[in-house]
């Protein structure tokens, strides 16, 4: 797993996708995944702006983003499960919150967003790296 490319990959996405697309697409693409680029982005489509726009209703796209990427790229549902809570917490704890209105002020400032993508990503990588070091 390329740490550095999977980071430049996601930041690139995320010029012409949203959070939950170019998160999903930068953390998949360059590794063995079962989908293609464009069923990573069909996929990951609807999570953007926090589930199909809602904003402040919804979980931020880079969290599940991740999330699903993370389910394309583990095998163990126990580890899967283990994995998706920490990512959860660690977003809560760096954000304050995971609803997508409360980052981006409802759409309004998506300044935070490329960070968010970023951080999560980063957080994928450590956990699944962790593991292929045991």
């Amino acid at each position: 797993m390329n740490s550095d490319l999977i980071m430049e990959n996601v930041e690139k996405l995320k010029e012409n996708h949203s959070c939950s697309q170019s998160t999903l697409m930068g953390l998949c693409e360059n590794e063995d995944c079962i989908l293609d680029s464009k069923q990573l982005s069909i996929l990951g489509s609807g999570f953007s702006g926090g589930i199909g726009g809602t904003f402040d209703e919804g979980t931020c796209g880079a969290l599940t983003g991740a999330i699903m990427a993370l389910g394309l790229l583990e095998n163990d549902s126990n580890l899967i499960k283990k994995h998706s809570k920490e990512l959860f917490e660690s977003f809560k704890d760096k954000y304050g919150s995971v609803e997508c209105g409360v980052i981006s002020k409802n759409g309004e400032d998506k300044s935070p967003c490329l960070g968010c993508c970023l951080f999560i990503s980063q957080k994928v990588i450590d956990l699944l790296y962790k593991k292929e070091e045991e």
